[in-house]
């Protein structure tokens, strides 16, 4: 689904940010312009990891255009896959190895994850083989 970003271009010393209306308190940056749509899919897939409730529905661009809050940049219509984004979790009491879930931990903690998100990220890689 097709999603309005703005764009603040950047320049040789500070990278393009992007503000995304329809997600308060999300922010992407890119150094590259071919960068934009890759970051900005990970901004949101991460924004919504901690949040509840429903995807919220594109603001119209036209609305977004009239306000005067967004200026000296550029909109873009970003392509958001909503398949990657999953705003609602499910509790899940799960018993393990003690041994294990430290394994996990700091697996986790390396790779900049929550035990969540590990936890889900390697039972869909073990799904897709």
């Amino acid at each position: 689904m097709f999603y309005p970003v703005y764009i603040h271009p950047g320049d040789d010393d500070h990278a393009h940010g992007v503000t995304f209306p329809d997600f308060p308190g999300c922010f992407s940056a890119a150094d590259q312009w071919d960068d934009l749509p890759r970051q900005i899919q990970d901004a949101v897939e991460l924004y919504f990891e901690n949040e509840e409730g429903e995807i919220p529905l594109p603001t119209p661009l036209e609305a977004l255009a009239r306000n005067p809050t967004y200026t000296g940049g550029v909109w873009m219509l970003a392509d958001l896959d909503l398949a990657r984004i999953q705003p609602c979790r499910e509790w899940l009491n799960v018993s393990l190895p003690a041994a294990l879930v430290g394994r996990i931990d700091r697996h986790a903690a390396a790779h900049h994850l929550s035990r969540s998100a590990f936890l889900a990220l390697a039972a869909e890689r073990a799904m897709t083989d």
